[in-house]
């Protein structure tokens, strides 16, 4: 099997821990000092390329596409459910799509979404986060539900 690795800096790896466990439902497969590996069957990694100069090299946001708007709201629940959730966007425009989703925020403040596509848009759009600059941007509210 082929697997695209994703490997995070963290500051605290039982906090960490903690938070990936519940973000995908599933426990580290090693756990040595300093270290953890989860092997995430479900779901497959995306990778989205965002031209940002002078930003080359770090992350913008993490995310989770999924097939429909009934699993982001399974989601908002079972985050909610987890003290994850931060803010849900219904039929947003962003990244040249219109999309359902929900904005979580990790241990060291990277910026997760779980969301999927219900429309192409010829245009990048907006969040419709009022402090938010522009979709897929790391100053995201901190709304709780």
């Amino acid at each position: 099997m082929s697997r695209i690795q994703l490997a995070l800096n963290v500051d605290d790896l039982d906090r960490a821990v903690r938070f990936y466990s519940k973000l995908f439902g599933t426990q580290p497969t090693k756990l040595k000092p300093g270290y953890a590996n989860f092997a995430v069957a479900d779901p497959p990694l995306k990778l989205v390329l965002m031209e940002t100069r002078g930003q080359g090299g770090s992350i913008n946001h993490l995310g989770v596409e999924v097939d429909s708007s009934e699993t982001v709201r399974r989601e908002v629940e079972r985050l909610t459910g987890q003290g994850l959730f931060t803010d849900q966007e219904v039929g947003s425009t962003c990244c040249y799509a219109t999309q359902d989703k929900v904005w979580i925020t990790g241990p060291n403040e990277e910026r997760w979404e779980v969301y999927t596509v219900l429309a192409d848009s010829e245009t990048f759009g907006a969040s419709i986060a009022p402090d938010r600059e522009a979709c897929c941007s790391t100053t995201a509210s901190e709304s709780t539900a």
